[in-house]
């Protein structure tokens, strides 16, 4: 398993019994995680002092339940890095902590290449794999079928004062996007992405990973340029095990079969060591 780094703004403090007890900046927050199946003695204080608590809907989604004032957003670093916290009624917060795991890799990537490097973020989120492309130097395209998570990915390149980089915000379907930039002849150095588990498209279509993935990271890599640094696949799909992830980059790019690793990525948690696991990352890395 790979694990978060550099951060001083997050803390995994506890976990037990399907929740997280979690620092974010100097806010408590606690939420529920399906990994946390252990059921440890809750003894840490914060747990009863916590300034919000997410508790889940039998109907679906869920809610907020506030014990101290809390604002609406605020701010966080990971290294030289800042981006907004706000807690949504789907229990996320706008920042996936376990990310910096891959957002250091790729840091390190763009700024070893010696040469100019073009990133496509798709599935983009709130943007924070932008901007840690972009502080490395290179250029970006920012793609989320989401006008709001784009929005707030470009609130997030101000606060971080990225905004006058080389970057591109797209509010498109990811597919159509790649299909389209195939078709103008435009290719990638570096592709990230981080598709759902599950969606509906603007017209009712139906996104299921375990279904559509493999034909997504099919017409994804035809936009990829002759000599690619690297292509990165997230999912936090139940179920699928990061080798089946990896197996659909080696079928795919078997000249590059030596170059993809797939694994899982977590955090620390601070209480007792445990490595939570957070997802998974298959990565191809071709450094030459």
């Amino acid at each position: 398993m790979r694990l978060a780094e550099g951060w001083t703004d997050y803390e995994l403090i506890d976990a037990s019994s399907g929740e997280r007890l979690e620092r974010w900046g100097n806010s408590i927050l606690v939420r529920p995680d399906p990994q946390v199946i252990w059921n440890s003695s809750k003894t840490d204080p914060l747990w009863d002092k916590a300034d919000a608590i997410y508790h889940r809907s039998h109907s679906g989604g869920g809610e907020w339940e506030y014990n101290h004032s809390l604002p609406k957003e605020w701010t966080i670093t990971w290294k030289d890095l800042s981006f907004y916290v706000s807690p949504t009624s789907f229990k996320h917060t706008g920042v996936f902590p376990e990310q910096s795991a891959n957002w250091a890799i790729y840091i390190k990537l763009i700024e070893h290449a010696d040469r100019p490097v073009k990133v496509l973020n798709l599935f983009g989120y709130t943007g924070i794999a932008t901007l840690a492309c972009l502080k490395a130097g290179a250029s970006v395209c920012h793609v989320d079928a989401s006008k709001g998570m784009v929005g707030q990915a470009k609130r997030n390149a101000v606060l971080s004062n990225l905004a006058d980089r080389n970057v591109r915000w797209i509010v498109d379907d990811c597919k159509k996007f790649v299909q389209r930039e195939y078709r103008r002849g435009n290719r990638y150095d570096a592709i990230i992405m981080d598709p759902p588990s599950y969606g509906r498209g603007p017209s009712g279509e139906i996104w299921k990973l375990e279904n559509d993935l493999y034909e997504f990271v099919d017409e994804s890599i035809k936009i990829l340029s002759d000599d690619p640094l690297f292509v990165a696949i997230n999912t936090y799909t139940t179920g699928v095990s990061p080798s089946s992830i990896g197996y659909i980059l080696k079928s795919l790019l078997p000249n590059y079969s030596s170059k993809i690793e797939s694994d899982e990525i977590g955090l620390i948690v601070n209480s007792n060591g445990y490595a939570l696991p957070c997802g998974n990352t298959t990565l191809l890395i071709n450094e030459g």
